[in-house]
């Protein structure tokens, strides 16, 4: 017989998890987002293991929206306190600008 999960034990794990990936490099968070979303992108999962993905999934990215923000505002400053000017560049991955 399986042993029913403790409900109480879900929170303490869910901290945990929160404090591991608070504590993550950007690329070992990012990483494990990816994997993350190819798990539950494969399905056939059980309704918990997709919730309990989805919720690491989330926490992970976080982690890296923040990590971001945080690294876009540093790179912002050092500009600044260069004498530069700020300016927005557009680096997504979509068609390159061959104007200039």
């Amino acid at each position: 017989m399986n042993p029913q999960p403790d409900p109480a034990a879900a929170p303490q794990n869910l901290d945990a998890e929160r404090q591991r990936i608070a504590a993550l490099p950007f690329d070992r968070a990012l990483a494990e987002f990816k994997a993350v979303v190819e798990k539950l992108e494969s399905g056939n999962l059980p309704l918990e293991e997709s919730i309990a993905l989805f919720e690491q999934g989330v926490l992970l990215q976080r982690r890296c929206e923040r990590m971001l923000g945080e690294a876009e505002l540093r790179f912002q400053r050092l500009v600044e306190s260069a004498g530069g000017k700020v300016r927005a560049l557009d680096l997504s991955l979509g068609e390159a600008d061959e104007s200039g």
